[in-house]
């Protein structure tokens, strides 16, 4: 099922783009700066060990592992291959190269795997490095075995280091480029199958005039679309040590988009948020991380948020998970910043909503992390980790609702332990990444360790925070909710409800606009909305139901 996969030229085209990637100049590279949000101490709620893992691809130098997680399959990308498995971990394919997607391209890299639960589809991305091109993958059914719609587009300058989200109105990238580094892509058309599928390019406002590594993070919508006409936010940071800025800041900015009249899409500045004090200030030399038995150190990926930017709708607001590495001890040690911002869903004005820097003491390094919220309100961080008494590895941790405020309560666990160290360069990971599971609970993460002999591997594996409850920790239980249609009636319901507040019910558009809303107090633990439907369309529809950082939701067709 594929030719096999050469890496040969990987090393050679990742030393050509690593130029793209220069950090930003630091006013000092020894100041000091203490973080304002240090967690130094490891959670101790129970945690459990993964419910699947095993190897994913090898990979180049470095592996860049994607992947994302759908109802019956996970779908990982490395430099420069391609694989599906099934959710026990059984490969469904060989691994392929990425070329074997598109008819005369080459296995570049930089690949990006997302699943599309609004539509069903699986979305397989990579960037063509001599013709400045994005390509895109969207299969043409829900099994990612089967065949792709494929698109190509065509970019001013090169577009490293994308990141993406899927949006209501269009799959979003950012580049570290010089221009068009802000592109929408016309998803409903991706998803029909249409050869002429359009992208808008922009490019983004200026940053610092001493910024060098431009990787803006666009808002990756879980759950519920937003309501088409919703710009997507996209998110980045500053450091008061680079020059040319005084102040530690978090900036978003917002795409609106237009597909009547493109050249009325606009991207502007929305928000400036102004998070604890932090230090993202490593190496000029990409030497950043100790490792085991080795002088040889590993490139932080510093100076920019972690893919993914998770984006939930909860009704009243929506939060959106962000995480990065920093310096907490001002000598090259890595710990993580992560931050839950929350947005008013009337204002559309976000705020800090808590945020804190895992870093347990002692003296391992903690950094490649992704980070993301289950439909209980759970955070479930994963990360590289590797210290002088340690060979990278990944490992896990998370907090739950009831923790203190920026702190992750939940035990570390290490899902795969590194045997080896790397030697020959600091090239480690590029990219990790956390999806949720769309059963709402199970968290999916993909991330590179080192085998015997420092040889490059890769590892997915899967945890459910929420299982490790027991009563009576929480209100939140085993909630399963039912939505089904009954003649002209569309019933919801929901037992043992915990819950003593009122429940929002919605009803939404497949584009995410609300077209039935009902708040309704919880009687003797359970739920019980009807609405009137004869006078809509027959079609696909979401259905959540939703209480404070706690959602359940179900796609219903109306006949």
């Amino acid at each position: 099922m594929g030719d096999p996969v050469d890496f040969s030229n990987i090393a050679a085209k990742e030393g050509a783009v690593k130029e793209n990637r220069k950090r930003p100049e630091a006013k000092d590279i020894n100041a000091i700066e203490y973080d304002g949000a240090l967690q130094e101490t490891y959670g101790t709620s129970p945690n459990k060990a993964p419910l699947v893992n095993f190897n994913g691809m090898n990979g180049a130098f470095p592996p860049d592992p994607s992947g994302a997680v759908g109802p019956n399959h996970y779908v990982q990308a490395v430099n420069s291959s391609w694989r599906v498995y099934s959710k026990t971990g059984t490969p469904m394919s060989s691994a392929m190269p990425l070329s074997s997607l598109w008819t005369g391209s080459s296995s570049d890299g930089d690949p990006i795997v997302m699943y599309d639960r609004h539509a069903d589809r699986f979305v397989v991305t990579q960037f063509q490095i001599g013709s400045n091109e994005i390509l895109f993958a969207v299969s043409a059914t829900p099994d990612p075995t089967g065949s792709y719609n494929t698109y190509s587009y065509s970019l001013s300058s090169f577009p490293d280091y994308p990141k993406y989200s899927v949006w209501s109105d269009a799959y979003y990238m950012t580049a570290n480029s010089s221009n068009q580094n802000a592109v929408a892509f016309d998803r409903n058309a991706m998803l029909a199958g249409n050869p002429t599928a359009n992208m808008i390019a922009l490019t983004l406002p200026g940053f610092s005039t001493q910024y060098g590594f431009k990787s803006v993070l666009p808002a990756d919508a879980d759950g519920a679309l937003p309501p088409v006409g919703t710009p997507n936010y996209m998110f980045y940071f500053q450091d008061n040590l680079w020059n040319g800025v005084s102040t530690d800041v978090i900036k978003i900015l917002k795409f609106s988009v237009d597909w009547n009249t493109p050249s009325n899409s606009s991207i502007t500045t929305h928000q400036t948020l102004y998070p604890a004090s932090f230090n993202s200030v490593f190496t000029n030399s990409w030497n950043d991380i100790e490792q085991k038995g080795t002088s040889q150190k590993l490139d932080a990926i510093a100076s920019v948020f972690n893919y993914r930017a998770q984006y939930i709708r909860w009704g009243a607001y929506n939060t959106v998970m962000l995480n990065m590495p920093v310096d907490v001890n001002n000598n090259n040690r890595a710990g993580i910043r992560w931050y839950e911002l929350r947005q008013d869903e009337a204002t559309a004005q976000f705020s800090i909503f808590q945020e804190g820097t895992y870093s347990p003491a002692g003296n391992d390094n903690r950094w490649m992390g992704s980070i993301a919220m289950d439909m209980n309100g759970i955070i479930g961080l994963g990360f590289s980790i590797a210290g002088p008494d340690r060979y990278a590895s990944l490992a896990y941790t998370g907090r739950f609702p009831w923790n203190n405020p920026g702190e992750m309560g939940v035990e570390e666990f290490i899902a795969i332990d590194g045997t080896g160290f790397q030697s020959g360069g600091n090239r480690f990971g590029d990219y990790a990444q956390m999806s949720l599971d769309p059963n709402g609970q199970t968290f999916w993460y993909t991330g590179e360790y080192l085998g015997a002999g420092g040889s490059r591997k890769t590892r997915i594996f899967s945890f459910d925070l929420f299982a490790t409850v027991s009563n009576p920790q929480t209100s939140i239980n085993s909630l399963e909710m039912v939505a089904y249609q009954n003649q002209n009636q569309l019933k919801v319901e929901m037992e043992g409800v915990q819950f003593t507040d009122e429940l929002r019910v919605e009803l939404l558009e497949m584009s995410g606009r609300t077209i039935r809303v009902t708040n309704q107090k919880i009687d003797n633990q359970a739920l019980n909305v009807s609405w009137e439907i004869s006078s809509l369309p027959k079609g696909t529809y979401i259905v959540v139901v939703g209480g404070e950082s706690f959602q359940r939701t179900q796609k219903i067709i109306l006949q």
